[in-house]
């Protein structure tokens, strides 16, 4: 999609919908382009208006990642689509230790979707890019017949910079190891799920999505080694930990008590017969470090807006196979084994 600012007639963003035109590389998707996405997005790289974005050579190590985004339904307590598009890219490049500079967006629209709706998500998208610090500098956009594309699907990829010498894997768990989570698991999963089936609780339950780079560089900026970043989003904290442990060839050992779960989370979560550590999280981390440098990487995290409730959940320990177990709050222990199936789909 060039993003080129073209000239044309006034889309009816108040009662237009998304017609199959707007995908055909004609007048009306070079309107669409202009009045829409080029107008929120504006910035001198998007400006350049070619196929691709010519960009400055950071120095450093490039970090690349790419995801797609699915989400039903389209808005929800705490963010949309287009919010989550942009955090979700950015904490992957994140969780390399790397700064995030650039997004690249790519769009799949349903015929019928209201320009309205289309608006509000590139409006948000826009306003989460310009807090997270980063530039949409290239895209795409594709129209599908009604029906076939459930409104929006969008898929970004982001680059980020890394400086030399750093290098964080989910290889490098060692036994002793300490295990700290930066927050409340479940928020996400459990508000996309509560609007998607009309379900209300006491308390609100909102999304937890948000940018995490701002915490990682604090918690890089302590001068602890860390030696695992990984954000829990689908398959929630339990399916992370054992991709870690797989990876490493160690086991976990979990404390429950210490897993922080927001009471409505833990409410709605018992209400449908869910397990809060298999459910998504958009603006949560997990981080891996030597015993010695944990309360250092936990005072770190809590001075930080998005590490507040930090804690550190449980360690690493030997294991041939690569078992992540739990004690209970009851005093037993119980295995935390990977996600079976699709607990909660379209989260994210």
């Amino acid at each position: 999609m060039n993003m080129s600012k073209r000239p044309g007639r006034s889309l009816d963003m108040k009662n237009g919908r998304v017609e199959l035109a707007h995908g055909s590389g004609g007048r009306a998707m070079a309107q669409l382009i202009t009045q829409l996405f080029a107008a929120a997005f504006d910035n001198p790289y998007l400006a350049q208006g070619n196929d691709g974005a010519l960009l400055p050579q950071p120095a450093g190590r490039l970090v690349m990642s790419t995801d797609s985004h699915v989400v039903s339904p389209l808005f929800f307590e705490g963010g949309d689509i287009g919010s989550l598009a942009v955090h979700g890219t950015v904490n992957d490049v994140a969780m390399m230790g790397a700064t995030p500079l650039y997004l690249a967006a790519g769009f799949i629209l349903e015929e019928g979707l209201p320009l309205s709706d289309l608006q509000r998500i590139v409006d948000s998208m826009a306003r989460a890019a310009r807090e997270a610090g980063v530039a949409i500098v290239t895209g795409d956009t594709k129209v599908v017949e009604r029906g076939k594309g459930d409104g929006v699907f969008i898929t970004t990829t982001g680059v980020g910079v890394m400086p030399e010498g750093l290098h964080l894997s989910g290889d490098r768990a060692r036994p002793g190891d300490r295990i700290l989570l930066s927050g409340t698991i479940g928020d996400h999963g459990m508000a996309v799920l509560s609007r998607r089936e009309n379900l209300s609780f006491d308390a609100p339950i909102v999304s937890d999505t948000a940018a995490l780079h701002g915490l990682v560089a604090a918690m890089l900026d302590s001068g602890v080694e860390l030696r695992v970043l990984r954000d829990p989003t689908r398959g929630g904290l339990a399916t992370t930990l054992n991709e870690i442990a797989a990876q490493s060839g160690v086991g976990m050992l979990l404390d429950e008590a210490a897993i922080p779960v927001n009471p409505a989370v833990a409410a709605a979560c018992e209400f449908l017969g869910l397990d809060p550590l298999y459910v998504a999280n958009e603006g949560k981390l997990v981080a891996l470090c030597a015993a010695a440098d944990a309360p250092r990487l936990l005072a770190a995290m809590r001075a930080h807006p998005l590490g507040a409730r930090a804690a550190i959940i449980g360690e690493v320990c030997h294991d041939a196979h690569g078992f992540v177990q739990m004690d209970t709050r009851f005093g037993g222990r119980r295995i935390v084994d990977w996600l079976a199936g699709e607990q909660l789909p379209r989260i994210c």
